[in-house]
């Protein structure tokens, strides 16, 4: 690698718009952000389901008049 070419890395504390904080690396000073694993609903288990995968099999087959196989 050569020298003096590289950004400068510096211990920076991430800030999220929840309050919570935590310790990372990067080439900014500040880092702050809008979701982290304390509060997006994926991690939280809050996560919104939009549709199931049996109420689309059941509108396609509506919408082409296919009939339910036995």
């Amino acid at each position: 690698m050569k020298e003096k070419i590289h950004p400068a890395w510096h211990e920076v504390t991430v800030t999220c718009s929840c309050g919570s904080s935590f310790k990372s690396f990067s080439t900014i000073k500040e880092l702050k952000t809008e979701h982290c694993s304390q509060c997006h609903p994926f991690y939280t288990g809050k996560q919104k389901q939009l549709s199931t995968k049996e109420g689309q099999v059941e509108k396609f087959r509506q919408r082409y008049g296919i009939k339910e196989e036995a």
